[in-house]
């Protein structure tokens, strides 16, 4: 006898739930990617020889890579949302190793026995001669900051998908920066002549509400940095209809 059951869709098991992907993310295999990195990498060592340089513009202390720095983050956060994680996390090792790099040249031109006419050298000394000991203090700061930089972007990115890319970049900015400012001139001070508190604190402070306030301000810039990297990566476009299903 046919009991003329009805068939029931089954509810997703959890393995299958386990491969729907909500946050969508490019390969880094493209030319796009290695542009950004190269980028990155060259405004870091760049801001790295100009944070030598103490710079006072009244009350405010800061460095000669102020105006660099923030561009750097902006970059790690277009390589983080496009990317991924473990995609950023390489263009920060990568970067790490050749802002290292630049400081082993820097040194190694220093102590290259000078011409008799040349006499560059004392000016040469000056001026890279503390540059190991800011890129210390940039690179531990770089890592850091960027290292939570991008994992809060992109945490924040696969628990609400597409939607709240200025609330994830400003979010993001936020932590990376006070944590890449903090370590960084606990380090940088001695070195720029920076002894007392008070100029300490100052240093901390304007720094972090400068580098995050440039970042806010170019945050509408960045989305469409954003936009138009996703829009021109062929993976990205493949990965949407995947990471559409969980929303």
């Amino acid at each position: 006898m046919n009991t003329g059951s009805s068939s029931v869709p089954s509810a997703p098991s959890a393995n299958s739930a386990q491969t729907i992907r909500r946050a969508a993310f490019a390969a880094a295999g493209s030319p796009y990617f290695s542009t950004v990195l190269a980028i990155m990498a060259v405004v870091v060592i760049l801001s790295n020889i100009g944070a030598s340089k103490g710079v006072t513009f009244g009350p405010i202390v800061t460095d000669g890579g102020f105006f660099l720095f923030p561009l750097a983050y902006i970059l790690g956060d277009v390589i983080s949302e496009v990317y991924g994680f473990k995609v950023a996390r390489r263009a920060i090792i990568t970067t790490f190793a050749l802002a290292a790099f630049s400081t082993l040249c820097f040194f190694i031109m220093i102590i290259l026995p000078a011409a008799e006419w040349y006499d560059g050298q004392a000016a040469l000394e000056r001026t890279l001669g503390p540059v190991w000991q800011i890129v210390v203090a940039s690179l531990a700061g770089f890592i850091v900051g960027q290292t939570l930089n991008s994992l809060v972007l992109v945490r924040m990115k696969e628990r609400f998908g597409e939607k709240g890319l200025v609330a994830r970049l400003m979010s993001s900015t936020g932590v990376g920066e006070f944590a890449d400012t903090l370590i960084f001139c606990s380090i940088a001070a001695p070195v720029l002549g920076i002894a007392d508190f008070g100029t300490f604190i100052n240093y901390v402070v304007v720094g972090f509400i400068y580098k995050t306030a440039v970042e806010f301000i170019f945050v509408p810039v960045t989305s469409l940095v954003i936009g138009w990297f996703k829009r021109r990566e062929p993976s990205y476009q493949t990965a949407l209809p995947e990471a559409s299903v969980a929303r």
